[in-house]
């Protein structure tokens, strides 16, 4: 056996290349609410991990998927460092409109068995489906579901006290057709019932408007339609309702429980003396202010009392403040458009989106499904005017992208401030094209002139888009808009494809990845409708009506094979190149031996790719007898394929070996 040592007529050099990948330690962050927080900016600004330079067909794409029992309307949320089953990790919980709540580890691909799973349809009960409801003017053609609408509105996690709330729907199997709804306090650790839950959710206020009976009005368990997300402020979990297709009688309600107790604190009914005026802003929680006033917008409904548009009774077509400083949840302030009475006839509703609270001010964003976002001062809110006085300003958000149709806002806008300071929102209504607005904090409104327009044109239909943000804090870099919305059809009656896309966050008009760039890898499947991405610790959890959780993040580091143990080919074969690979730590060493070369002589290493192109070079001098080790990061963006590791030395030969970079 020929062997090789290291002598002063003996050359080696070790070198180490470090493929660096998504080798990459997560920031812990959580998202226990809709949207990211109590202003649903949806802005989740401590992303440390994903950016514009590694969000991109190569690096990014579907790490794995997590299998439900149904479809999924609650956005998911996230809680990092929880300790389940004597193991710290970050949990990703998923509730589908089965009644089924799930814990799933966030971060292992290979973690397929739920942590937990509970359904919480009443023993007895089965959740109610789309065919059940037959009061609303859509009859036994009510689509707006296509099966079960258990679970609807996204639910609310308290860090503090390790507890989920969320709201359960049930329909009795022996033929009653007995509706019921009820709060569920789960333990986030185990799935388990907290003390005091489940509660059965009722509530009756004086009124003689639409349903009353002896000047009294009753919660319907089931025409109300439980749609937004929950809100969990100051020891208070507050829970709206709509309608399922306006269907008569119904009324826009919000209950507020003791995060503890489950006892009722307070209740609100926004139409006592009239009809409608549901709250369902597509999904999205009430917003909170700094003050602890509670903002919602209202639908379709009565508007004002006996002839008095600004009667705070009846506050449909309205964005409603609310206080409870009384001791009660009432009307603190509100504003309703000018031509509610349109809205109202044209079934064009205010309060087809949420309220946006614009950070570090007063100022507030809601729109309607004319297309009209309304800038409003919340400490001066104008109530009903001719000229809608109570608006700081309006801005159009529709610009036609496909043939004339609706130009509904679903959801709520977006908000960031990039590294330069500026801040934008973002917006994105049906049948018309992104658009990001800046905002002037000197002037306090937005610079319509200065939008920006995305160029991806939605398919006809319903909804627009729903949107989400991400960055690392203000650095340069890191801001990722995240855009989810039908890829074909209209959503509004149907189950349709989805796509998830990504744009730099300073600049729409560049895409940085989309889920159909790589559709046999990354594919959305079917669009979870209204359900914004969820964005934490790297990763990207996206609802599906496909009965699937998406998992979306940096791809697997690439696995570096070598397909000889070594090989010689210097003229005097006193040369010898080895690569050993080590998939595990994402490295590969490479050792040149050459037993006649010269002191201090000089010798290239070079790798390139099949086309020729050099990946990596470099000149190394080494002394006679000496030994050398380097460490090389190649460049993240290197694509799977056959590349040539190459060693020339000062007699003009060389060695060659491949290595294969593969997934």
């Amino acid at each position: 056996m020929k062997r090789f040592y290291t002598s002063s007529k003996t050359l080696a050099f070790l070198i180490t290349l470090s493929f660096a990948f998504s080798s990459v330690v997560n920031a812990q962050v959580n998202v226990v609410t809709q949207h990211n927080n109590l202003k649903r900016t949806g802005w989740m600004k401590n992303e440390t991990v994903l950016n514009q330079s590694n969000v991109n067909k190569n690096n990014f794409g579907k790490l794995f998927t997590r299998i439900l029992d149904d479809q999924i309307y609650a956005q998911p949320l996230v809680v990092s460092n929880l300790t389940i089953n004597g193991k710290q990790r970050n949990v990703v919980f998923v509730a589908t409109v089965n009644n089924s709540v799930y814990a799933f580890d966030a971060d292992d691909p290979t973690a397929t068995t739920p942590l937990w799973l509970v359904n919480l349809t009443k023993s007895g009960y089965r959740p109610p489906k789309n065919t059940d409801i037959t009061n609303s003017p859509c009859g036994a053609g009510y689509t707006d579901f296509s099966g079960n609408m258990g679970i609807v509105g996204t639910p609310v996690i308290n860090l503090k006290t390790n507890t989920l709330y969320v709201v359960a729907r049930s329909i009795s199997k022996d033929g009653s057709n007995n509706f019921v709804q009820y709060l569920c306090a789960l333990d986030i650790r185990t799935g388990a019932f907290k003390p005091n839950s489940p509660v059965f959710i009722t509530a009756t206020v004086n009124g003689s408007g639409d349903g009353s009976v002896n000047g009294k009005i009753t919660f319907n368990q089931e025409t109300q339609n439980q749609r937004p997300g929950l809100l969990l402020y100051k020891g208070v979990v507050y829970i709206a309702w709509a309608s399922h297709c306006d269907g008569d009688p119904y009324h826009g309600w919000i209950m507020g429980y003791d995060a503890k107790t489950l006892q009722q604190k307070y209740v609100y009914n926004n139409t006592a003396e009239g009809k409608e005026g549901g709250i369902w802003m597509s999904g999205q929680a009430p917003a909170v202010d700094r003050n602890g006033f509670i903002y919602v917008a209202t639908g379709n409904g009565t508007v004002g009392k006996n002839g008095n548009p600004n009667d705070p009774v009846n506050r449909g077509e309205s964005l409603v403040k609310l206080s409870t400083t009384s001791g009660n949840l009432k009307v603190e302030d509100f504003f309703t458009p000018a031509d509610y009475q349109d809205l109202e006839a044209g079934d064009v509703d205010y309060g087809s989106d949420g309220v946006m609270l614009i950070p570090n001010s007063t100022l507030s964003l809601s729109g309607s499904k004319a297309g009209i976002l309304y800038v409003v001062n919340t400490n001066s809110m104008g109530h009903v005017t001719s000229n809608n006085s109570g608006a700081v300003q309006e801005i159009n958000v529709y610009t036609r992208a496909t043939n004339p149709g609706t130009r509904h806002i679903h959801g709520t806008p977006a908000y960031f401030k990039d590294p330069g300071g500026q801040e934008y929102i973002y917006v994105w209504s049906e049948n018309g094209l992104l658009k990001q607005i800046p905002f002037n904090r000197t002037t306090l409104k937005f610079d319509t002139a200065k939008t920006i327009l995305g160029q991806t044109r939605l398919p006809q239909g319903m909804p627009g888009a729903m949107l989400s943000l991400s960055s690392n804090q203000k650095n340069t870099g890191t801001g990722i808009l995240w855009a989810s919305h039908p890829l074909s059809g209209d959503a509004v009656n149907a189950t349709v494809p989805g796509i998830l896309q990504a744009f730099d966050a300073t600049n729409v008009t560049r895409e940085l990845w989309n889920s159909n760039m790589v559709p046999a890898r990354d594919s959305i499947g079917k669009f979870a409708k209204f359900v914004c991405p969820t964005v934490a610790n790297g990763k990207v959890y996206m609802a599906t009506f496909s009965n699937k959780l998406n998992v979306y993040g940096l791809l697997p580091s690439k696995n570096i094979i070598a397909k000889a143990d070594s090989i010689t080919t210097s003229i005097s074969n006193d040369a010898k190149l080895t690569i050993s690979p080590n998939p595990a730590q994402r490295q590969v060493t490479i050792e040149y031996v050459d037993r006649k070369a010269n002191a201090s002589e000089k010798v290239r290493l070079d790798i390139y790719g099949s086309t020729g192109n050099i990946i990596y070079h470099k000149d190394v001098v080494i002394n006679n007898g000496g030994i050398l080790h380097l460490n090389i990061t190649l460049p993240s963006t290197i694509q799977n394929g056959v590349y040539t590791v190459r060693i020339l030395n000062a007699k003009g030969t060389f060695t060659s070996q491949k290595l294969v970079v593969s997934n």
